[in-house]
């Protein structure tokens, strides 16, 4: 019998680039030479924010094709990294031909509150871009912690890149071109653009009560909701529809934790981070250990063993 494929699984990165690198090398040693060497990466999304190295996070993952071109690796788009793309213009133009503002329309009760962005190019910017790069002072009760910037916690990301938040082009000037738009490497913007809404993948053995069982594996980084059909959610994914202000599967809490029920009728695994904790129950698996806390480890999944993974573990050599 053929020995199962490697798939790891990394959780929410946050913008920590030790806590990546360590668990990288964690990554490495626990799974071993040649089956890391040729294992499919799977990032869950959310790259930036919170943490102080989003530039240099970006820089590692672009780099790892080169530095490993025996493994594959897929790129989820997070909430976050979805929030940073539309700030900077690269989502797809909305496929029915309308402007982004329209999706600004079912949240605008909360764009005083929030302090979305109205600078430079505001006009036509996705809610999201305009929530990201917004102002947002006070103090995160979801996440017992101040907001820093904005409430994506984009300031950060801006600092990482050199360009303080705030500065010229932020929020009500609408003259000059904000600095962040500036600065942000080719490079970064073309990753951001190639990130995934959604991966599928067939034939991936997982461990099970029952033993080794082989499914099909959707990644997306909160799930997908309960009560619609997976078959329309997967299509909007795929397509990237930007017409949808808020992308429950990319953002959503409890309506997007359980696998929907006509999932069960085929053994599948839904992978996915966003949510602030690790879950591991049957087939449902929520990797985000750090939830972007400096105090938090980041974690990975590797499959089929389901071993998890911490930046933080010491392994022996």
């Amino acid at each position: 019998m053929a020995t199962p494929r490697t798939v790891c699984c990394v959780g929410d990165i946050h913008g920590f680039i030790t806590k990546l690198q360590s668990l990288w090398s964690n990554l490495e040693q626990a799974v071993g030479s040649p089956a890391f060497q040729s294992a499919l990466i799977i990032f869950l999304g959310d790259y930036c924010d919170r943490g102080p190295n989003t530039n240099e996070v970006l820089d590692f993952l672009i780099s790892l094709p080169s530095n490993y071109p025996n493994q594959r690796h897929v790129f989820l788009c997070g909430n976050h990294d979805f929030a940073f793309a539309a700030f900077l213009g690269l989502l797809p133009a909305p496929i029915d031909g309308s402007d982004f503002s329209a999706t600004w329309t079912e949240y605008a009760m909360n764009e005083e509150r929030e302090g979305w962005y109205k600078g430079h190019g505001y006009e036509n910017m996705h809610l999201q871009g305009r929530r990201w790069a917004g102002r947002m002072i006070g103090f995160n009760r979801a996440k017992n912690t101040d907001y820093q910037g904005s409430i994506y916690d984009a300031a950060p990301t801006f600092e990482s890149y050199g360009v303080p938040h705030g500065s010229a082009g932020s929020y009500y000037d609408v003259l000059h071109v904000p600095e962040l738009m500036k600065v942000v490497p080719d490079e970064h913007k073309k990753f951001l653009t190639d990130l995934v809404w959604i991966h599928e993948e067939e034939n991936v053995s997982i461990e099970t009560e029952k033993g080794l069982k082989s499914c099909k594996l959707i990644a997306v980084h909160a799930g997908l909701e309960k009560g619609k059909g997976v078959k329309e959610q997967l299509g909007y994914l795929k397509a990237k529809d930007t017409r949808i202000p808020k992308v429950e599967p990319l953002s959503g809490r409890k309506n997007v934790w359980d696998i929907p029920e006509e999932l069960s009728e085929t053994p599948t695994i839904v992978v996915s981070g966003h949510h602030g904790k690790v879950h591991i129950e049957e087939l449902r698996l929520i990797i985000d250990q750090g939830g972007g806390m400096v105090s938090n480890p980041v974690a990975a999944i590797v499959l089929p063993s389901k071993t998890l993974v911490l930046d933080t573990e010491q392994l022996v050599k």
